[in-house]
């Protein structure tokens, strides 16, 4: 009797969600772009053509190019510091990183000559947080930060304006009067201490 009862509601049951898994409304992804691939971890061609034909980092580090590790964090925490793997170790190799430019690898090998491994291992340590997800987003962006120092240091500064030439041009020029000014006010002082004599 409880097996008829539990099957007659099934009955009942089951059509109602087979309605509603098909059903979509119009205001769906898949209705309004319909074009595009909304799987959240492909990254777009568009954007991989993109950082390819450009020479400047972007500051999208490729997680299959880098290798990640995590260890036991070191310091105080509890029970959390000895059973939790939270420290963070990113690691990649400058000279075989493609997603940095030619001339930007080449200035990160010199700026980090001492602390790449003998490989030519650049390795980057965070374990600021007890998050093992906080800790990552912590050393990919320390990586950003130092990959951006050194494409800033390769760019070549602009040119600087009219403007700013003759804005330097009359700082020099107050300067050079000023200095024979009191040049002049010196000299005038040791001839009139002489005249005293």
């Amino acid at each position: 009797m409880a097996l008829q009862r539990t099957m007659s509601l099934q009955k009942w049951i089951n059509p109602g969600i087979r309605s509603y898994s098909v059903f979509k409304s119009p205001y769906s992804l898949d209705k309004i772009y319909p074009q595009s691939s909304l799987d959240m971890t492909k990254i777009p061609d568009s954007f991989l053509t993109q950082l390819k034909s450009t020479s400047t980092f972007k500051g999208y580090i490729p997680m299959e190019k880098i290798n990640v590790e995590y260890s036991r964090s070191t310091g105080p925490g509890g029970q959390n510091v000895n059973t939790v793997n939270t420290k963070v170790d990113v690691r990649f190799k400058v000279a075989e990183a493609e997603w940095i430019s030619e001339n930007v690898r080449q200035k990160l090998t010199e700026m980090l000559a001492n602390k790449l491994t003998s490989e030519g291992y650049f390795v980057m340590k965070s374990d600021k947080t007890r998050s093992q997800q906080l800790n990552l987003a912590d050393a990919l962006d320390k990586v950003r930060r130092i990959i951006y120092k050194a494409q800033n240091l390769i760019t070549e500064p602009e040119p600087p304006s009219q403007e700013t030439t003759d804005r330097i041009r009359r700082r020099q020029e107050k300067a050079a009067r000023e200095r024979l000014r009191e040049k002049r006010m010196k000299s005038l002082t040791k001839q009139q201490r002489q005249d005293i004599d």
